[in-house]
Parts: C-alpha cells; sequence; structure tokens
C-alpha cells in the first residue's frame, strides 16, 4: 500500500484523510479537521478573551475572606450598630445575595488575570455557614431548609454574574475586529 504524502492524520481517531476533504471533517470519525490548520491569532485571542486559564488558590483565599468579612458585617455586624435592622431568616438570605453580587463584582475588578470561579468556590464556602447561621436565629421570618439552600444556591450564581461583570469591567472594552 503506497503512502501518501499529503494525508493528515486524525487526532481524535488515527485515521489517514486526504490533505483537504469537502466537509473538513474526519472519514473515519466526524471529528473537526480545522483544528490541525493554524487560526489566526487576533481571531484566537478574541474568542478567549474572557476564558480563565486556571485556579488560584491565592485569590480564593482573598475572595473567601472577603467574602467572610462583607457577609459577617452586613449579617451580623450592622444589625448590632442599628437595632431597627433585623437581618434574621428570609430577610438575612435577601441580604446576602447583593452581598455575595458586589463581592464577585468587587474581586473580578481587582484580580489580575481572568478570576472567575475563585469567587464562586468563596460564596459557596461562605454560603454554607450563613444558611445555618440564618436557619438557627430565625423566630418570625421563617423559612424551610431546602429555601435557604435555593437563596444561597441562587448568591453563588449572582457572585459568578459579579465576577464576570468585574472582569469585563477590568479588561475594558472589546478590541475591534479588523475587517
Amino acid at each position: 500500500m503506497p503512502k501518501n504524502d499529503n494525508a493528515i492524520v486524525c487526532p481524535s481517531c488515527g485515521a489517514n484523510n486526504a490533505a483537504v476533504t469537502a466537509s473538513g471533517r474526519c472519514i473515519a470519525c466526524g471529528a473537526r479537521m480545522d483544528s490541525l490548520r493554524p487560526a489566526q491569532s487576533s481571531d484566537f485571542e478574541r474568542q478567549r478573551r474572557y476564558q480563565q486559564e486556571g485556579f488560584s488558590i491565592l485569590w480564593c483565599l482573598i475572595a473567601l475572606v472577603l467574602q467572610s468579612v462583607l457577609t459577617a458585617a452586613l449579617i451580623g455586624g450592622l444589625p448590632m450598630l442599628v437595632q431597627q435592622l433585623d437581618f434574621e431568616g428570609s430577610n438575612g438570605m435577601i441580604v446576602a445575595i447583593p452581598v455575595w453580587f458586589l463581592g464577585g463584582t468587587l474581586l473580578g475588578m481587582i484580580s489580575p488575570g481572568k478570576t472567575f470561579l475563585e469567587p464562586v468556590v468563596a460564596s459557596l464556602l461562605v454560603a454554607i455557614p450563613t444558611v445555618f447561621y440564618l436557619l438557627q436565629s430565625q423566630t418570625v421570618r421563617t423559612m424551610p431548609l431546602f429555601m435557604y439552600v435555593i437563596m444561597a444556591l441562587i448568591g453563588v450564581l449572582f457572585t459568578l454574574i459579579g465576577a464576570y461583570l468585574g472582569e469585563r469591567i477590568q479588561l475594558g472594552p472589546p478590541p475591534k475586529a479588523a475587517d
């Protein structure tokens, strides 16, 4: 069997394909073969602009400290200073959601690089004791445990949205595409 010098080996299945296929896919498995062609660096950079490259333990710890301090200050500390405020039960969760959103936005703006996941992990770790604290301290405005869990997950989702918004603010407007 003669060897074809123009054949391209599929990276997915290893099958030999013609150098240029009509569909741009492997004839054996159907995987896209255009990934073998060099992409333009500007297109690649534009696509990767808002993608996180890794996970930073340091920024996760910074996010954990920031989210813990903000949550404890507003849920626990502020009602001690202003007696008219009462963030027990459901009111505490309603206050915690925007606190986590603002914490995610702040961390997205100050952290170097693209850090979306670090504030989310920190909010998830802060949400667990917050849920149990508010569940234990509820007297009048009561909710079942599953509602606290749902509201905590909504708060974690808003942290992700806030972190993404903070990264967008930090990066500035997207570059114009060259025509």
